[in-house]
């Protein structure tokens, strides 16, 4: 008995020794541990958006010149590409058909009016009546409208440029026959200028008003980039894409050419609503139209919100509810943290 009072007592101290040495080796929790992790603070004007649409120059003024009579085409001066001048003549009707209404129209008003003439006579002695005078009174009127008619299109049958410009289109051969109103020639009007036209999204159009500011990229014209100014917004969506067309004024250069291709980058205002944007990293959890954040608290501890996702873009997630303006979120080192997890912020610049 006494034997085993004395190992026990031996014993004990070294049970209790190495109770000791395993109690000091326990590492800290993962709450303790101190992460470092780079964050942002969430600011009202990261809602501002750049988006990028591409569109084509155009002449501001494109007009399609026609014959206001049928006609035989005699000679047409000018190829696409050729600039004009304003008044020089560009094409023309053969005059033979249109000179031979003209005189047709000129001698049926010769014979009405010498008709008008002898029944006025007639009908101030009482010899005829008041409705036969007024007959030939209203023949003439209309042989005189036929002169008119036929003089304004013998007048017409020649195409001369309203103002210079640049002949974009020839739609006519000496020879041919075309009809009225058929367009032969399209003349791009220096007056006007160049303008950039590009389809932009009903959501996004919606956006833009007149005067607002875009940086205009056209690589075959110059490396850098043209500022210019939103000028007209379509009334009416295009009904095949859907998209408005929304029209930049161009500053002059003798560089632009019509129907050359660029990209207009615009900068949107503010969608409104609450929505911020915040990078695509600094969200877990992703589900259907909802994801999590980490926010930072006034302890570097970081708690989870859910937020709504509303629209993805190349680098930014536009969201709503869960954070507002001024929170601090985490952005990178997301994968060691859970809710209550200690951390270091680190600062990213915008």
């Amino acid at each position: 008995m006494l034997r085993a009072v004395k190992s026990l007592a031996i014993i004990l101290p070294v049970i209790l020794s190495s109770s000791c040495g395993e109690e000091k080796a326990v590492p800290r929790t993962a709450v303790d541990e101190i992460h470092p992790v780079q964050v942002i603070t969430v600011e009202q004007d990261s809602v501002q958006r750049v988006i990028n649409a591409v569109g084509t120059v155009r002449f501001r003024r494109e007009t399609p010149l026609g014959f206001t009579t049928a006609g035989k085409v005699a000679t047409v001066r000018f190829e696409e590409g050729d600039s004009v001048k304003n008044g020089a003549l560009l094409a023309a009707l053969d005059s033979t058909i249109v000179g031979a209404d003209v005189s047709v129209a000129t001698a049926e008003r010769e014979r009405a009016r010498a008709e008008f003439d002898r029944l006025r006579t007639l009908y101030a002695n009482g010899w005829i009546t008041k409705a036969r005078y007024e007959t030939a009174e209203a023949t003439l009127k209309a042989a005189e409208a036929r002169v008119r008619q036929a003089s304004f299109a013998s007048g017409t049958s020649q195409l001369y440029a309203p103002s210079s410009g640049v002949i974009l289109s020839r739609n006519v051969q000496p020879g041919q026959v075309i009809a009225a109103g058929t367009p032969a020639l399209v003349l791009g009007e220096n007056d006007g200028g160049f303008v950039f036209r590009v389809p932009i999204i009903d959501r996004d159009a919606t956006k833009l008003r007149v005067g607002m500011a875009a940086d205009i990229s056209i690589e075959s014209s110059s490396d850098s980039l043209i500022r210019a100014t939103v000028s007209e917004i379509d009334g009416r969506a295009n009904e095949s894409t859907g998209a408005f067309t929304v029209q930049f004024q161009l500053p002059n250069s003798g560089k632009l050419r019509s129907g050359q291709i660029g990209t207009a980058n615009i900068k949107l205002p503010s969608s409104g609503g609450g929505a911020l944007q915040i990078p695509a990293s600094s969200l877990f959890g992703v589900r259907t139209g909802e994801g999590l954040v980490y926010v930072v608290d006034a302890n570097s501890r970081v708690e989870t919100r859910n937020v709504a996702i509303e629209r993805v873009t190349d680098q930014f997630v536009l969201v709503s509810g869960g954070i507002k303006s001024g929170d601090i979120i985490v952005i990178s080192g997301l994968e060691k943290l859970r809710a209550g997890s200690k951390v270091r912020p680190i600062s990213v610049p915008r």
